[in-house]
């Protein structure tokens, strides 16, 4: 890219996870209400769409483009423009190539994929997310190669503008084929047709800012030649899509073994096996959203790390790592803790309209709220492994959490006393297991071992407390506002049901904000006075020295 400042390890992260906020704060605008409009069962049909849609983006865009970034990364950082440009040229066709294949086999085959995920309602939903497959592989490349010289500008923007048009085109679609009486399943077809022109513009925004932003300086280097190209990035690539890709294959495993054995142990039908199934779904949607927060520091931890390790710089490489790990400590440990002890208040708040469904949830959201923090140190520590070229070890490690969360559904949500409880019991066990092993071979492959212990138990300590802290303010918050509330509610209306729920929801909704509220001021003066962040993880920030004097940081 011409005329570009090289950002940092930190500013790049702080670039996409400013847009990441904006991303997921847009996204929560869309998923809630539209959990809302489609309940349990539409619920079930648009993840299973998503499920299949994830798998074949995990097969053509995980780890290529990490490939990308990372070739691309060396390559800039050794000032060869000639193979910057080759890398490009060369991966920008496999991605076509992949985008073709995974259009058509959803365009033509999402009644066979939805009858394997015994949910065959849901064809029309996996139908309409069939052209974005193309879209995401080509923008997967695109967001690799402008990574790769530290560019996380394009990307940020690419992301707010997909879930822009989501939001502005998918929600207002499914509330009018649903209140029309299309049916949900055409409900999430719907919902899902935003993301389909989300990609598609998206793709346009980035064809446009590479055209217009050609970095035309001569160079003397001699590229490497298109199959070599290919083949580095299959080498690197193939490894971690492996790894990745095996979670979305057990995932998509996991809902037909759910599925069927609530219907086949527990004799349920197909609608009340999706409406409990849905339930789990929309408790699962709250740590989704929060690990999305990761996967910045992740993307700016590759190519950076990558460059270090090409300059030989192994103490930057290291540092950025240790910045990585506290920072992912600091944000997972309070997100985890504070979903786990406000969960039932949280899903009562975000689905007003679905009032069973959302107590359902809530039981599952206290386990995944855990899971959550294992999710979000998956993640990490998978990079961290990938940065170090040890790509095949996330694969065995995620094989075996995702056996252990097969073997464990199969026998807890087939085992009447449990049902689908059983399920985020065995997610929080798969992502337990994971983390485990990837943390002892980041020990046992780093140059420099982490101190674990110090690393974790400050902000474990914080969102412990912070968690209690929340949690005695919504039980106080909670038994002081209810008259407040019901006499309000009494104004507003005669009707004694619309009055008891105003009067339920406005009190669950002021505590449960209150409880947050105070949460996060706990948890941050506990980062400042236990000294969790240190200088260099906000130093490169923007304003970072004027954050560092503030909060007098070491």
């Amino acid at each position: 890219m011409s005329n570009q400042k090289k950002q940092s390890f930190l500013g790049s992260a702080a670039i996409l996870t400013a847009s990441a906020l904006i991303v997921k704060l847009i996204g929560a605008v869309y998923k809630l209400p539209l959990n809302n409009i489609l309940g349990g069962v539409g619920k079930t049909y648009f993840d299973t769409a998503y499920q299949i849609y994830n798998l074949l983006l995990t097969f053509s865009t995980a780890g290529l483009p990490i490939a990308i970034s990372k070739l691309t990364s060396q390559a800039h950082a050794q000032g060869r423009e000639n193979e910057k440009r080759r890398i490009f040229r060369a991966s920008i066709w496999m991605f076509f190539l992949l985008g073709v294949l995974g259009t058509a086999l959803m365009a033509f085959g999402a009644p066979q994929l939805a009858a394997f995920q015994e949910n065959p309602m849901a064809a029309q939903a996996i139908r309409a997310l069939a052209p974005a497959v193309f879209c995401v592989c080509l923008l997967a490349c695109m967001r690799g190669y402008t990574q790769g010289q530290g560019n996380m500008t394009p990307t940020a923007v690419s992301q707010v503008l997909e879930a822009l048009c989501k939001l502005g085109i998918g929600l207002p679609l499914a509330w009018y084929l649903v209140d029309a009486g299309f049916g949900l399943e055409l409900g999430a077809a719907g919902a899902i047709c935003g993301v389909t022109v989300g990609t598609v513009l998206s793709m346009l925004f980035l064809t446009f800012y590479l055209a217009t932003h050609r970095n035309r300086t001569e160079s003397l280097d001699v590229p490497t030649s298109s199959g070599g190209i290919i083949r580095q990035i299959l080498v690197i690539g193939i490894p971690i899509t492996l790894g990745n890709s095996a979670l979305s294959i057990i995932n998509l495993i996991d809902t037909k073994i759910v599925m069927g054995r609530l219907q086949d142990a527990l004799l349920l039908t197909e609608d009340a096996a999706a409406a409990l199934n849905g339930q789990y779904r929309m408790a699962m949607d709250m740590p989704n959203m929060v690990a999305a927060f990761v996967y910045p520091v992740t993307m700016s931890l590759v190519p950076f790390a990558a460059a270090a390790l090409a300059r030989q710089d192994s103490a930057s490489a290291n540092r950025i790592v240790s910045s990585a790990f506290r920072i992912i400590a600091i944000l997972a440990f309070p997100a985890g803790i504070g979903l786990s002890v406000l969960a039932t208040p949280i899903m009562i708040l975000v689905l007003p309209s679905q009032y069973e469904d959302a107590l359902a949830a809530g039981f599952h959201l206290r386990i995944l709220g855990i899971a959550l923090i294992f999710i979000c140190l998956m993640i990490l520590t998978n990079s961290i492994l990938q940065v170090y070229g040890r790509e095949k070890l996330p694969i065995l490690t995620v094989v075996i959490g995702g056996i252990t969360k097969i073997v464990m559904n199969y026998i807890l949500v087939g085992n009447p006393r449990i049902g689908i409880k059983g399920a985020p019991i065995s997610t929080l066990c798969c992502y337990l297991v994971i983390v485990a092993l990837n943390l002892f071979f980041v020990w046992k492959y780093s140059p420099q071992k982490p101190r674990y212990l110090q690393i974790f138990a400050k902000p474990v300590a914080a969102a412990v407390l912070m968690g209690g802290a929340a949690w005695a303010v919504f039980g106080f918050a909670s038994r002081l506002l209810d008259g407040v509330f019901l006499s309000l509610a009494q104004q507003l209306s005669t009707d004694p049901e619309r009055v008891q729920f105003l009067a339920r929801y406005l009190t669950n909704a002021a505590s449960t904000l209150l409880g947050i509220f105070v949460g996060v001021v706990v948890y941050a003066i506990l980062i400042v006075a236990l000294r969790i962040l240190r200088a260099e993880d906000v130093r490169s920030m923007p304003r970072g020295e004027k954050l560092i004097k503030l909060l007098h940081l070491k």
